[in-house]
C-alpha cells in the first residue's frame, strides 16, 4: 500500500472532506452531545474506534458479502463493534457513558459510518480503508471537540471541566440547543472564509495568465 495513499486518505478526512464542516454529516450527535468538550472529545473517540474496525472489516469481507445484501450486513458490523464500544465505556468510562445516554447505540445510523462503507471501504483494500477510517474519525472528532470547547467556554466559563471565566459573563444559550446552531454555523463560516483566500488567488492568476497570452 502507497504512502501516499495512506496520507491521502488522512488529509482527505481531517481537512477536504471534513464530516463536520465540509460535508455536513453527522448532525444529530454533532448538535446534541457538543454542550462540552468531553462530550464532544468522547462522542468523536467512539466514533472513530467505530469507523476504523467496521471499515476494515468491511473491506476484509468486501468478496464475500453477496451484493444484495450488503447494507443489512454493513449495519450487523457497525452494531457489533457500537455495542462493544458502548459496554467499555459503561465499564470504564461510567461518567461518559451516562452524559452520552442514547447517542451511544445511534452511532450504528451514523451516516459517515455507513457512507464510508459504502463508498470506500467495501471498494478498497483493508490498510487504506483503516486510515480512510482513521481520517474520517479524526476529523468528526475534532469538529466536535472545537464545537465543544466553544460551546463550554462562552455557556459554562469552563473548559474540560475546568473554570477559566467568571460566573457573571457566561451566556448561558451555548449549552443549550440553539447554541449549538450557532457555533456551527460560526465555525462552518470561518472554515469557508479561510478556503477562499486561495481560491480568489487561484481566479486572479488564472485572469493574468489570460491577458498574457492575448497581449
Amino acid at each position: 500500500m502507497s504512502k501516499n495513499v495512506c496520507g491521502e486518505r488522512l488529509i482527505n478526512g481531517i481537512v477536504k472532506e471534513n464530516p463536520t464542516f465540509v460535508m455536513m454529516l453527522g448532525m444529530c450527535p454533532t448538535l446534541a452531545v457538543t454542550s462540552s468538550a468531553m462530550n464532544g472529545l468522547g462522542m468523536g473517540l467512539s466514533t472513530t474506534v467505530v469507523l476504523i474496525l467496521s471499515n476494515m472489516l468491511i473491506s476484509a469481507l468486501r468478496k464475500i458479502i453477496p451484493d444484495k445484501v450488503r447494507i443489512p450486513a454493513f449495519i450487523v458490523i457497525v452494531a457489533s463493534f457500537v455495542t462493544i464500544v458502548q459496554l467499555l465505556l459503561q465499564a470504564y468510562i461510567p461518567f461518559l457513558y451516562s452524559a452520552l445516554g442514547v447517542y451511544i447505540p445511534l452511532i450504528v445510523v451514523n451516516c459517515i459510518i455507513l457512507g464510508r462503507a459504502e463508498a470506500y471501504a467495501s471498494k478498497n483494500p483493508v490498510i487504506a480503508s483503516a486510515f480512510d477510517g482513521i481520517g474520517m474519525g479524526l476529523g468528526f472528532t475534532m469538529g466536535l471537540t472545537l464545537i465543544g470547547i466553544f460551546r463550554e467556554i462562552l455557556g459554562s466559563g469552563s473548559i474540560f471541566g475546568f473554570t477559566i471565566l467568571p460566573s457573571a459573563v457566561n451566556i448561558s444559550i451555548f449549552v443549550m440547543a440553539p447554541g449549538a446552531f450557532f457555533v456551527l454555523a460560526g465555525l462552518t463560516a470561518l472554515q469557508n472564509k479561510l478556503k477562499m483566500p486561495s481560491a480568489t488567488n487561484k481566479e486572479e492568476e488564472d485572469e493574468e495568465e489570460k491577458e498574457v497570452e492575448n497581449a
